[in-house]
This record gives C-alpha cells, structure tokens and sequence, in this order.
C-alpha cells in the first residue's frame, strides 16, 4: 500500500472536510438555499482577495474565466497586452489570437518576473490598450509577479489590470482594492484546497462598465449575464452547487486560520522548500520565487522526466517537471492550500534519496535539516 502525498501545482490536495461536504445528498440550485450559499462564499471570497468588486462563479476550470475575461473586454479596435513570463502568460495572448483580437504580447524570459515600467511604457505609447493580462504565479517557472507595481503602472490609465489568480490567489498575497486589480480569475484547484472544476471572476466597478459597452463574444461565459445574476446570488446557468457548497466549506477555513496567517504559512513552506533545495546544491529557477511553488534546477546529470518518474513510483510523492523548454531542466514543487511543514519534509526527504538513486552526490538528510532549520526559527 502506498499513501501518495501531492505536491503539483494544481490539482492540489483537499482537505477531508472539503471532500465531505461533497458527499452530502445533492440538491437543487434554484432554491433560496443555493442563493444563501452562493452569497456566502462571494462574500468571503471578499474578503480573502480584500475586494470590494462583484463575483462570478462559473462551472469551468480556470481557463473558462480567462477566457470570459478576454472575450467580455476586447473587440471593436480595443486591444490587450499580455505580460508572458511562462507557458500560462502565453496562454493570455493565445487567448486573444484565437478569438482575432489585436494583443501586444510582451516576451520575457522564463525564470523572470514581468517589469512594470515596460507595462506604463507600452500604455503610454498605444492608447487603444484597453486589458493588461499579468500573471500572479506563473506555475511554468515558480516566478511570482510583482501584481502591486504593475497595477501602479496600469492605474491612472484607461485600462484594467486583469490578472490571472489561479494558482496563486488565497495563498500567495494579493489585494484587490489596493493594488487596482480590475478583473482576477482564480480557479478551484489550487490554493483554495478544492478539487478543479469551478472557476471565479473577481470584477471591479471599473471593469464592470467596459464589459457593459463590449462587443462581446460570448454566450455561456457572458459576463455581464453573469453580474447581473450574481446581484442576486444566482447563475444564468446550472452551477456546480456541490463543489460550491465544497467551496464555502474550504473558505470557512481558510478564514478560520485568517488569511494573513494563511499568507505567512505560504511564505515559511516556501522559506523551507528553496532552504532544502539549496543544501542539496540546486538553485532556485526564479528570480522571483513564488509562495506557491518552487521551481528547481536540476544537476545536468540528473534526467528530470526520470527523477520525477522515481518520486511518484518508489516514494509515492507527485510533483511536476518542466515544461517545454524547461522539460527535464527542472522539477516544480508546490505547497499551496492545504500544505503543512511536514509535507514539505517529506517531498525533500524522498527528493534527497531519489537523486541518490540516479547517482548525484547528496549528503544524507541536508534537505531535511536545513527546512527543519526553517520552521524551527519561525
């Protein structure tokens, strides 16, 4: 028998409260129960975003609200610019082109982090940008981006900041109000310890009135269908009620621990994660690491496909590998939502024998020491 421990960076693991929930008998969603449930969780997830805009719950994967984020906004000349740090800032831009919207896609090289004079640079000299598509976690690299300066360089334009949340939002830090965020998508699977299948769009007023005049492209992701239902905690469409009900199980704990406790507990596994990593010898891909996740180079001798092959098989630990270019150069470790520092001495003890077995030189229990080091001080 083995007990896999989780640590990819979406789906992640949920906790037995949140499972629970779902197996509660079904019911249906047009009653005053479903509303009183959907007003719930809208207003917690508020309060964990500290946002005064509107909420949209959608049954799709966090995609779907990427995606209702482009088509709701751009269209007849307005034009987006998508910050591309990763595989899943690239998915902004793929987004608009799929759809033949103009976007000024900005490349940046994987491990960096988005340069929020670039985004004021790009606003200055193209008025007609009318969305700036960031990335708060870009998963492909572990880069976390600066969300607070790029929303400094967007305020005071006619643009909105649309940002993507969905693997960082609820653990990595972010504030809608006050880093003028206009538009965050977040999805279910991540840090909100949820399994996938609901997506979230966080709306600002500002955002509001540019969805109302769009020529918009859309009719299950409508957005402005969507707002006006969820003025009365309804869906135009059939919604995922048992994963919603799921939610407000995961966000009452969420806010029982408080969400700045939530944020630090991020900050410290993370702390512990690049401490082992580096005692192994390994560097830290980015420049800007995230909470979330942390992305590891790997010793040029080491196969990545194959490292990640021999944690799940013989330690029963799953994380992720690189991807595309990255593919076999790192190896991608979360520790979002429902993660605890013995997760993270676990990953890094069954890390430490796995590069042994395929022949690189690691001191015995070095990763483990030097995260236990981590969480003794904290």
């Amino acid at each position: 028998m083995k007990k896999a421990l989780l640590m990819t960076p979406g789906p992640s693991q949920v906790p037995p409260q949140v499972l629970q929930a779902m197996a509660e008998p079904i019911f249906h969603h047009r009653t005053a129960e479903y509303k009183e449930l959907q007003s719930e969780v809208t207003e917690r997830l508020k309060r964990i975003f500290f946002s005064s805009g509107e909420v949209v719950v959608l049954a799709a994967s966090g995609t779907g609200a990427m995606e209702a984020s482009v088509v709701n906004v751009l269209g007849g000349g307005r034009k987006g610019l998508s910050l591309e740090g990763g595989k899943f800032g690239q998915r902004w831009g793929d987004i608009c082109q799929a759809f033949g919207y103009e976007c000024e896609r900005v490349e940046i090289e994987w491990g960096k982090a988005a340069n929020p004079a670039v985004v004021a640079e790009r606003l200055a000299a193209n008025k007609s940008i009318a969305a700036v598509y960031a990335t708060l976690v870009e998963t492909s690299t572990g880069v976390e981006n600066d969300i607070r300066a790029i929303g400094e360089a967007v305020a005071g334009t006619d643009a909105i900041l649309v940002v993507d949340g969905i693997s960082g939002a609820g653990g990595s830090e972010l504030r809608f109000d006050d880093w003028g965020v206009d538009i965050l998508v977040v999805g279910s699977q991540k840090a909100l310890m949820m399994p996938p299948g609901l997506a979230l769009a966080v709306v600002s007023e500002k955002a509001r009135k540019l969805i109302e005049t769009a020529d918009r492209q859309a009719y299950y992701f409508d957005l402005k269908k969507a707002l006006d239902k969820a003025a009365d905690s309804d869906t135009p469409y059939t919604p995922a009620n048992t994963l919603v009900r799921a939610l407000a199980t995961s966000l009452r704990m969420i806010e029982g621990e408080g969400i700045e406790a939530v944020f630090a507990r991020h900050r410290l596994l993370a702390e512990a994660m690049r401490a082992g990593a580096q005692a192994l010898g390994m560097k830290i891909f980015a420049e800007r690491p995230a909470a979330v996740v942390t992305a590891i180079e790997l010793p040029e001798s080491i196969d990545g496909s194959a490292l990640s092959k021999l944690l799940e098989k013989k330690f029963a630990v799953k994380v992720a590998g690189g991807q595309e270019h990255l593919k076999g150069r790192i190896l991608r470790v979360a520790h979002m939502g429902y993660c605890s520092p013995s997760d993270v001495i676990v990953a890094l003890s069954a890390l430490e024998m796995a590069l042994a077995e395929l022949g690189a030189k690691v001191e015995p229990s070095a990763a483990v020491k030097a995260a236990e080091a981590v969480f003794a001080r904290a």
